[in-house]
């Protein structure tokens, strides 16, 4: 009987490889690593003394060290016990707990057809990659070239060329003898009652081969070079080999690196995958151009216990986590989880390998948030508590949440852990009953313990973990903020920012005083036209007896790591962080005079109207900072954190 290769993997994958040979032998206590999955004992196969016979759970492989012989489960069972291969089949799937597949004719023919699809599908390879090597692939191989792309990894990837023709491909299978039907059904033509000649489905694009677990090609991605092609992406159909939410991108050749260590890392594409493994990152895979599937999450539970999902700085990459999260929720257990990462904002693997690094996309990696934070940063993030019933609804949003875990014990520690987050979160009835002695109309907001805003009646507004350690929103102990210090640090040690800036340099609003001498010998500076070199403005605030101040805040900047500010950093890193500083800046000063204005209206008249009001404007003075917070808490905008 033949059995489908995905049943032999999910048996293969659901049994531990020492679970079947731990029958047959024992396992050497000094030099086993249980929790590792990493076995040795005195090799089976031979007569030995001293262990060298080696089993590894994460590879499902043996080997040993003194005859040599070496294999997965099943060889395992028919060299040493003598049964067939059927019978290994049978007693591993019986271990899995996963019922033999009934022997099905028709499945064995088609298993036969898929057989030779896949021939067809390697010849439709190779002959993308020669159109890639050809003169009519030029333009492509631009386009490669012009993605940092070496000829060698092209060719590991085997990237190929789609002519722009409705008849290349089609012809050139139908001359090597391929019926009409099979082109059809490896979804290479479009064709059907509608169609009266069927034409090519790739045309003008840049050709990435699908290849399955067992690394034969079942699919291609194609990227347009047209600029005004109606999809820039475009996969192949859904096929007897291909079915789109079943498949990640380098899944075997992920599956393999993993073997040296480390974790599974899904992106979003296929050139996120190449530029990675590029870069030495071989463990990347990428959905294939949807949001993530539940078939496509086994599947990375099936090469690693807790994968890393990485996604863009962004509002969109924060929904595309979010979604993501609810996705993996219910599933979660004892070694199976997930961790998130994201990126700069505006930048996807490809670009930040290419213009920073590996290591900016380690610094990414080693940022990543495990899933509960990103769950209490989701349902806290921006929020007003500011009633018994806010925070009761926020209660019973979690625990909600958390009651879609489906194993028991896993469910019982994120309930506790939420619990234990919201105590801390919201304080003691004492500190909430001081919070509301403390408060009076007309002072401001009283900081509670913990760092959360107390407002009358002793509620909260909610501030994240990553808001309250967010170095553009926290203030340093010199009491300086550190947005303004970002500021003003930035445009003096990068004077080309003051000119291209110069209305909101002109009219800056800066609460601290210190940092209003720094912005006002700027000021000076440019008057007399010295705002274009470092060394000049940096002259200009030495002479207006401001050159403590100015240590104070570059000193300032590099404690909370904030390099982009600094002389060292690029000009588009300085831009990048001086612009995101800038935006908070203007809205959270518009929204401070709002504040006041509201405490000062509040208290002249302690209607429910103004208290109302002014928990508005705490509420949008809040979601300002937490959009900024939420991103930076994964690490400073361009993901070199530490770095200067």
């Amino acid at each position: 009987m033949r059995f489908p290769p995905a049943f032999l993997d999910e048996i293969r994958d659901r049994v531990p490889i020492s679970s079947v040979i731990g029958q047959r032998v024992a396992w050497d206590r000094r030099k086993t690593n249980a929790s590792r999955g990493d076995f040795w004992a005195c090799c089976p196969f031979h007569g030995e003394k001293s262990p060298s016979f080696h089993c590894e759970d994460k590879k499902g492989r043996y080997h040993c060290f003194g005859c040599s012989v070496s294999g997965d489960h099943f060889k395992f069972l028919t060299e040493l016990d003598g049964m067939s291969f059927p019978e290994a089949v049978e007693k591993i799937a019986d271990m899995a707990g996963v019922p033999m597949p009934v022997r099905d004719a028709q499945e064995e023919r088609r298993e036969q057809e898929r057989a030779s699809l896949t021939d067809v599908m390697e010849m439709a390879t190779a002959f993308f990659q020669e159109r890639l090597q050809g003169p009519e692939g030029a333009k492509a191989r631009a386009y490669l070239r012009d993605r940092g792309l070496t000829p060698a990894t092209q060719q590991s990837f085997r990237l190929g060329y789609a002519p722009d023709s409705r008849n290349a491909l089609k012809e050139h299978l139908a001359a090597k003898g391929v019926p009409k039907a099979d082109i059809e059904a490896c979804g290479l033509v479009r064709h059907g009652d509608d169609i009266p000649v069927s034409y090519d489905w790739f045309r003008d694009r840049i050709m990435f081969p699908i290849p399955d677990s067992r690394g034969k090609i079942i699919a291609f991605g194609g990227r347009a070079l047209a600029p005004d092609a109606l999809a820039k992406y475009m996969n192949s159909p859904d096929t007897e080999l291909f079915h789109k939410g079943n498949v990640l991108y380098n899944f075997a050749r992920a599956r393999k690196a993993l073997a040296k260590g480390g974790t599974v890392i899904a992106v979003e594409g296929y050139m996120d995958v190449i530029a990675l493994a590029q870069a030495g990152f071989e463990n990347a895979v990428a959905p294939l151009g949807t949001a993530l599937t539940e078939n496509q999450l086994e599947l990375l539970w099936r090469m690693a216990p807790e994968p890393m999902l990485c996604f863009d700085g962004d509002k969109a990459g924060l929904k595309a986590a979010w979604r993501a999260a609810d996705l993996a929720l219910p599933s979660v257990q004892a070694g199976r989880s997930a961790r998130f990462a994201l990126l700069p904002e505006g930048k996807d693997p490809d670009d930040l390998v290419k213009a920073e690094g590996p290591d900016a996309f380690r610094a990414v990696l080693a940022d990543a948030r495990p899933l509960v934070d990103l769950l209490w940063m989701r349902e806290t993030a921006g929020g007003v508590f500011d009633t018994p019933e806010r925070r009761a609804e926020l209660g019973k949003t979690l625990r909600e949440l958390t009651s879609r875990i489906r194993d028991e014990s896993t469910r019982f520690h994120y309930q506790q852990e939420m619990r234990e987050r919201e105590k801390s979160f919201f304080g003691s009835q004492r500190d909430a009953r001081q919070g509301r002695q403390d408060w009076k109309p007309g002072q401001g907001k009283a900081v509670a313990p913990g760092g959360q805003f107390a407002k009358p009646g002793g509620g909260r507004m909610a501030i994240t973990e990553s808001l309250g350690q967010s170095a553009l929103v926290k203030r340093g102990s010199e009491g300086m903020s550190m947005r303004e210090a970002t500021i003003i640090v930035a445009l003096v040690n990068h004077p080309a920012l003051i000119d291209e800036n110069f209305a909101h340099v002109e009219f800056l609003d800066l609460a601290n005083s210190d940092l209003q001498r720094l912005h006002a010998a700027i000021l000076d500076a440019m008057a007399h036209d010295m705002a274009n070199d470092r060394h000049a403005v940096v002259a200009t605030i030495e002479r207006a007896g401001c050159a403590e101040i100015w240590e104070r805040a570059v000193g300032l900047i590099r404690r909370a790591r904030q390099w982009p500010a600094l002389e060292t950093a690029a000009l588009d890193d300085a831009r990048d962080a001086l612009n995101q500083a800038l935006h908070l800046q203007r809205s959270a000063r518009t929204l401070h005079k709002e504040l006041k204005q509201a405490e000062a209206a509040l208290e002249a008249d302690p209607s429910d109207e103004n208290f109302r009001h002014l928990i508005e404007i705490q509420a949008q003075f809040q979601d300002v900072q937490a959009t900024e917070a939420l991103i930076e808490g994964f690490g400073v905008s361009s993901g070199r954190a530490g770095r200067a």
